[in-house]
């Protein structure tokens, strides 16, 4: 074994914590620290120690008892160091031994403190160096989380301690107990990375204390007065963590001029877009951020003379101390570092990554060597004047209303219909392969059985190996029961891609049509007969401000998705001009997995979703029948009618198009064939409604739909909050249904879980 030279090893210490029974309590430390007013004594017990068991005895004196994160620690005074110190503990009085502090150690330093949770030697020293180097940082105490300390790690830091120079002092701190969280597994497992896809499929280790997230909140008022409290700062970062380069004064010396003596570090995740050595990552490896999560963690510095001793030092912030919000800096959290022996797509969606300046600047300079780099990719080439519009829709059983639906979107300016089906026994396939014969959709079984996927998601997996979805300048995915309704201009997707004015993405809101208290099937155009809709500011069910976005298809994103498209391509990002029904830009944030509007995106000035989801009541019947594309599991019952029946107020704005609807749905039906289609259809609707209607479960529940409560209910839906959708119908009482509301009058319930 090599041995560091003396020079290194006078810089280079270690203390071995080690905790001891006391009474029937553990006691994790004692500290002493002698001043001019007496000996303070600092006791420091393990999370789930109760404070009302502690007390004082004899003479000495208890000035508090600090809980931080579920820990104590029990601050104690004596007249002298020879005065014993007791304590009552659960009614028993007991002796503690209390050790010296060494906060000497530290004294008028700028100090790093940090867990060490397997983290290599190689790792620490180059964390070391750059925050000496580029931030002023002279000294490190590292806490050591190895069962009893990790010799090894100790040895190679001690030879480490060579290559840096300016270091004026190492401390390694162990214990003999864990101090993670004992009902989790470690904390390198991507079940742990915020950004992590897919967590609810993984299956992490067993749980380990020892190399848990961790559990004891007291730590860092621990180690600030057994340690601490003489440093000039303190800077609180993890190993894997590296201080963003930032011109002006350093995070230390800020920290000493702030009022407050804090200043509050907020963190970015950082990741590698590929690893150059999958099994040792290194700083350098990491070049990239998610351009969708804004800094999330947080860390400190502070002065410990300039906060007081008021101050209450926890892991992500001072308490006690007020840090102005111009008093903050940056770092980066290293994930494949913090997550080591993971690939990156374990810890992050690559789609949300984007390369970070400051992250590949600080890789040649500091750590010398670049990220890998993500692969160029050049930007499309898109033609304003080139808008063949596309849909790609899944239908089932919706015969009767498939000429009104396509007549209307061709109407308005869709040129191609890729239209996928599944056990129709209506008539709906029929009618589509004529359709097809004459050139105006195109019609696929849906693959669903084969690729094992529910309906709509196979036929959206399916869909981009059409030559139609290949040929088209703007694509949506839209339901029949959907239609698109432009308030631009003249109503066209002419007028609509004109007003957005450049925007290649439009998310367009659904605004939810009710039944109108309509209960009997006609075979009449749906935008003609349901007019009934919720106010433009509902905000509640959750579904109410679903979007589907009509995109233009010029490689953004890899997928079709079912209210967006999926996969975003990063490199891309810039040339991204996506916006909402009114026109204005969506933020970043909604990019990769939003589906619906919020109070701040929504929009109906240019362009809404009519969303007409239970037609007639008869109808409904049908629809219950048939079930779902794509939550096949879920029943359509009474609680999916009261989420989607809004008949609040008056939505006339699509009529405009109905004309222009009759004229090409009359060019259809001239065809003898198509005509006769879609009779059988209708036939085939009704006939399936007098069956279900025949059935007593059926026809109590047509009765329930059309009766007089269901339909008040429709006109209230506004009122209501979360809880009462997830509810059910049943949880209003009657006092509220019958009470003549006020506009901004609100119920809710207690949280329940969903009912489908």
């Amino acid at each position: 074994m090599r041995v560091p030279p003396p020079a290194q090893q006078s810089r280079l210490l270690r203390r071995h914590l080690r905790a001891r029974p006391l009474g029937a309590r553990l006691c994790l430390d004692a500290i002493a620290r002698t001043g001019e007013e007496g000996c303070a004594i600092r006791v420091v017990f393990p999370t789930g120690t109760p404070p009302e068991a502690v007390g004082a005895a004899g003479a000495t004196t208890l000035h508090g008892i600090r809980v931080i994160g579920g820990g104590l620690v029990v601050a104690l005074a004596v007249p002298d160091e020879g005065t014993a110190v007791t304590l009552r503990l659960d009614g028993q009085e007991v002796t503690v031994e209390p050790r010296p502090a060494e906060t000497a150690l530290f004294a008028g330093l700028n100090t790093l403190v940090a867990i060490r949770n397997g983290e290599s030697a190689a790792q620490t020293a180059d964390w070391l160096a750059c925050h000496m180097h580029d931030h002023g940082a002279e000294a490190a105490l590292i806490l050591d989380r190895s069962p009893g300390g990790d010799d090894a790690f100790a040895d190679a830091m001690g030879m480490a301690l060579a290559d840096l120079p300016g270091l004026r002092r190492l401390v390694l701190v162990d214990l003999d107990r864990p101090l993670g969280r004992p009902d989790l597994p470690p904390a390198s497992h991507p079940v742990h990375a915020p950004d992590a896809p897919g967590k609810q499929r993984m299956v992490p280790p067993p749980p380990d204390p020892w190399t848990a997230p961790l559990g004891e909140g007291q730590l860092y008022e621990w180690l600030r007065h057994a340690f601490l409290d003489e440093a000039r700062t303190v800077a609180n970062l993890d190993l894997c963590d590296l201080l963003a380069p930032a011109p002006g004064a350093s995070v230390f010396d800020r920290a000493t001029d702030a009022p407050s003596g804090t200043i509050l570090l907020t963190g970015r995740h950082a990741y590698p877009w590929r690893l150059r050595d999958p099994d040792a990552p290194g700083f350098a490896d990491h070049g990239c951020v998610s351009f969708d999560r804004p800094p999330s963690v947080r860390r400190w510095c502070v002065a410990p003379a300039k906060a007081g001793p008021g101050a209450v030092w926890r892991a992500s912030r001072v308490t006690g101390t007020m840090p102005r919000p111009a008093e903050l800096a940056a770092f980066f959290r290293c994930m494949a570092l913090r997550h080591p022996g993971h690939p990156v797509s374990r810890l992050v969606p690559r789609s949300s990554l984007v390369e970070e300046p400051a992250l590949v600047a600080l890789a040649e300079t500091r750590f010398g060597q670049a990220p890998l780099r993500m692969p160029q990719i050049a930007p499309p080439r898109i033609d304003p004047g080139a808008n063949r519009t596309a849909i790609v829709t899944t239908m089932k059983n919706e015969g009767p209303f498939i000429l009104d639906w396509l007549a209307y979107h061709r109407a308005i300016g869709v040129q191609d219909f890729l239209i996928y089906t599944n056990d129709c026994t209506d008539g709906t396939d029929r009618m589509l392969a004529l359709l097809e014969e004459r050139g105006i959709v195109q019609h696929r079984d849906n693959p669903y059985r084969a690729m094992g996927l529910k309906p709509q998601h196979a036929a959206l997996q399916a869909a981009p190996d059409e030559p139609v979805v290949h040929a088209a300048d703007w694509l949506i995915c839209m339901d029949v029961d959907e239609y698109l309704n432009i308030k631009a201009g003249d109503g066209t997707l002419t007028a609509l891609f004109q007003a957005m004015d450049g925007a290649n993405m439009i998310s367009c809101t659904w605004r939810l049509f009710g039944n109108a208290d309509i209960h009997a099937f006609a075979d009449a155009p749906v935008i003609g007969q349901f007019t009934r809709c919720a106010a433009e500011m509902t905000r509640k069910p959750h579904q109410a401000w679903g979007f589907k976005t009509l995109f233009r298809n010029a490689g953004f994103f890899r997928k079709l998705g079912v209210h967006r498209p999926k996969g975003l391509t990063p490199q891309l990002l810039d040339r991204i001009a996506w916006v909402n029904g009114s026109g204005r830009p969506l933020p970043r944030e909604m990019y990769r997995s939003a589906w619906r509007s919020t109070a701040e995106t929504v929009g109906y000035d240019l362009v809404q979703l009519n969303h007409y989801a239970v037609r007639s009541a008869k109808s409904f019947l049908v629809k219950r029948d048939r079930g779902r594309v794509n939550h096949v599991e879920r029943d359509q019952g009474l609680a999916y009618w009261f989420r989607m029946n809004h008949n609040a107020e008056e939505d006339r704005s699509i009529l405009r198009m109905i004309p222009a609807m009759e004229t090409e749905r009359a060019r259809l039906l001239a065809d003898p064939a198509i005509s006769a289609a879609h009779a059988a259809c209708v036939a085939a609707h009704r006939a399936k409604i007098a069956t279900l209607r025949a059935q007593p479960d059926q026809a109590a529940f047509y009765s329930d739909l059309t009766g007089p409560r269901m339909q008040r209910l429709s006109r209230m839906l506004g009122h209501f909050g979360t809880n009462v959708f997830l509810a059910g119908p049943e949880s209003i009482p009657d006092a509220v249904l019958q009470a003549d509301l006020e506009p901004g009058f609100f119920f809710t319930v207690d949280r329940v879980e969903a009912r489908h």
